[in-house]
């Protein structure tokens, strides 16, 4: 999918600059306007970062591994809150199964890492002639010798690699990625709030823009008012997909330009973060008129999001949802084991801090259901050369059984 950059889509032309103006006028909120607000929602506090720290060493307490390296990413931000991205310069926190976390990151990168760190560490800065796998060998080399260092399972090899050589460590490395998503996979009461207030703003978005979509616009136009919208709502860093015509039978598009016309297929795939916390929506509508062919695929993915949500019971494994689906489609026909015509990718994946994270509604995922999961719930069903259809929906298990962040679609022709 070609995401085509704002500034180079509109030029500098007079003619662009007139377009320009008017997609600001399609995002802009007008005076008066009756809008959702979300200023009021909490992010997540000093006290529940601690708690998760806590949560993670008795983790590690129980299994007999001395810490846990995290570097910058999702999982650095949520123990510690700090917001930080990855380059070569190595920032990472080394959380010890007791005691305090250690932090590492270039000296010049002090004051910045403090502004976010909400957790009680001992920073430990390296200059740019020293070695911050030193650091991270020297922070270890209190625990137990035999005791093994678990790696977060998306920290790049040469962090590994560079510290396991670095002098004085000495002791096995093991994947940490039980332990963090044993913390993740759960949402607390305030990251339920704040999924919600991702979606709810989002889908707030699309509607603003479903309304706004005319023939003859582009996939450009419409992403342009989309993100646009989700930032004056008070959404950061908006992503999204606007399939137009046939690219909307590939799940993430094609590099062919696409324009709105009458009885286009729109498929619009989009979220954001609010207070870290993500959200992931799709909706497909038809401008003008929907065929026969348009409305029955339509309305068979929109019963097949009943279909997981009536699958999902607490213990079983996640992986029957995505089977429930899938049989439902192969009985009308639609193709077998994520084949074409049909359901080609999962019927949705976990969510959180990140988009995509475990566990995933896909057959082979055997993870037990649980209380405070989040899924997202998006089994469309493509058709190349023809178009698709995804209806997409974010929802989270209690103990009564699945609860929807925002409603489903009701029909083709009410369909945000």
């Amino acid at each position: 999918m070609t995401h085509v950059d704002r500034r180079s889509f509109l030029g500098f032309t007079a003619a662009g600059a007139a377009l320009a103006a008017g997609l600001r006028s399609r995002c802009a909120i007008a005076e008066g306007e009756n809008v959702p607000t979300f200023a009021g929602v909490p992010p997540i506090t000093p006290v529940e970062r601690a708690a998760r720290v806590a949560r993670v060493q008795s983790l590690m307490q129980r299994d007999g591994i001395a810490a846990l390296l995290v570097e910058a990413g999702s999982s650095l931000e949520y123990f510690t809150g700090i917001r930080w991205w990855r380059s070569e310069r190595t920032t990472a926190a080394l959380i010890p199964a007791r005691g305090q976390v250690v932090v590492v990151t270039p000296f010049f990168e002090v004051p910045s890492i403090q502004e976010s760190l909400e957790v009680a560490a001992d920073v430990r800065p390296w200059h740019e002639d020293q070695s911050p796998f030193a650091l991270i060998a020297d922070a270890i080399r209190a625990a137990p010798a035999a005791a093994p260092l678990a790696v977060e399972w998306t920290t790049r090899y040469f962090i590994v690699d560079h510290a396991r050589a670095a002098p004085g460590f000495d002791r096995p490395i093991v994947s940490g990625e039980a332990l963090v998503n044993a913390c993740r996979m759960i949402k607390s009461p305030v990251e339920l709030a704040l999924i919600q207030a991702s979606n709810d703003l989002t889908l707030a978005a699309i509607r603003h823009t479903h309304a706004e979509t005319r023939i003859g616009m582009t996939a450009g136009d419409l992403r342009a008012i989309l993100e646009g919208r989700i930032r004056a709502l008070g959404g950061a860093e908006p992503f999204s997909l606007v399939l137009l015509n046939e690219a909307s039978a590939y799940p993430h598009g094609t590099e062919q330009p696409q324009a709105v016309r009458d009885g286009s297929v729109v498929l619009i795939d989009t979220g954001c973060r609010f207070h870290g916390y993500s959200s992931d929506i799709s909706r497909t509508w038809v401008q003008g008129e929907p065929t026969a062919r348009q409305r029955e695929v339509w309305n068979t993915v929109r019963r097949g999001q009943e279909i997981v949500l009536d699958a999902a019971k607490i213990g079983a494994p996640v992986g029957d949802m995505d089977i429930a689906v899938r049989n439902h489609y192969e009985r009308l026909g639609w193709a077998r084991d994520y084949g074409l015509p049909g359901t080609s990718h999962r019927a949705g994946h976990g969510i959180g801090m990140d988009g995509h994270e475990p566990p995933n509604l896909m057959r082979a995922d055997r993870t037990p259901l649980a209380a405070g999961m989040c899924f997202s719930n998006e089994p469309g069903i493509y058709i190349p050369g023809e178009f698709g259809v995804r209806m997409e929906d974010i929802w989270h298990m209690t103990e009564q059984g699945p609860r929807l962040f925002t409603p489903l679609a009701k029909s083709i022709d009410d369909p945000v």
